[in-house]
């Protein structure tokens, strides 16, 4: 469990800090991007950056098979770029996004206008009745909740039988992998992020009662890409470059993973 200064430098990133501003991502995404391929003659565009992490969303709604009379939750919508690609390329019925950042909220509103429905909230307290929604999903923002059996049963609360979920961000391999990730990884050894083993929150989701519960790797298109990218920015010399490192090594991966209610 994080203590509050941990919290409070989460806070902090996605407030003052502004972390969807940096050089790491574009487009008002924050993830690290789902790479078909990658140039190998020539740098990455920022075009190709934003498409990568508007892939990312695709590949995570794509597993839940959305329809026009279905409510969607996103958990983490940030400045709501994800959310308003939902609505355009998936159609619900209606769509909630929840965030716990006020100021990312804040974001989404000047950008969105009254596009979006957007509630600020907990994502391991949920303020929606029991079986609100269809679908929920979830893009690379489970690694900051402190919690995963806590989320696993919100989440199964606040979906509708047969409801399903999906959701895609890093985790450790193994339940030795998380210490060898606090020394490459700074958010990590911060506990702004936590690197849970991926099978622990498979038993979580199947605990809280889901069924049909899949976890796919997908490191091999988000960390080389990834890699690539911040090779190219101002931050070549960071840590940021040690999550491909610790993906070789078998510390680290990408994974996306699916439920049903």
């Amino acid at each position: 469990m994080a203590d509050g200064g941990a919290a409070a430098k989460r806070a902090a990133m996605y407030g003052e800090v502004d972390l969807g501003s940096f050089e790491l991502f574009s487009g008002n995404f924050i993830n690290y991007g789902y790479w078909e391929s990658v140039p190998a003659d020539r740098p990455i565009t920022v075009e190709e950056r934003t498409e990568s992490q508007a892939a990312l969303y695709r590949r995570v709604l794509g597993e839940l098979g959305i329809t026009e009379s279905d409510a969607v939750l996103e958990v983490g919508c940030g400045i709501g770029v994800g959310a308003a690609l939902t609505l355009r390329e998936f159609r619900p019925g209606a769509l909630v996004g929840l965030d716990f950042s006020d100021a990312q909220l804040g974001r989404a509103r000047a950008i969105h206008g009254d596009l979006l429905d957007l509630r600020q909230g907990d994502a391991l307290k949920m303020p929606f009745d029991d079986g609100s929604f269809d679908k929920l999903y979830s893009v690379e923002a489970a690694q900051h909740f402190e919690d995963l059996a806590l989320f696993a049963a919100e989440a199964r609360r606040v979906l509708r039988p047969g409801g399903k979920l999906s959701l895609a961000t890093f985790f450790a391999t193994t339940d030795e992998a998380p210490g060898e990730l606090r020394k490459l990884i700074e958010t990590i050894d911060d506990e702004i992020d936590f690197a849970v083993p991926v099978e622990r929150f498979r038993a979580d989701l199947v605990a809280a009662g889901f069924a049909d519960v899949r976890v796919e790797s997908i490191g091999e298109n988000v960390w080389f890409g990834f890699d690539t990218w911040v090779a190219q920015t101002r931050y070549r010399d960071t840590w940021g470059r040690n999550w491909l490192k610790a993906y070789r090594a078998g510390l680290a991966d990408y994974c996306l993973v699916s439920a049903t209610n």
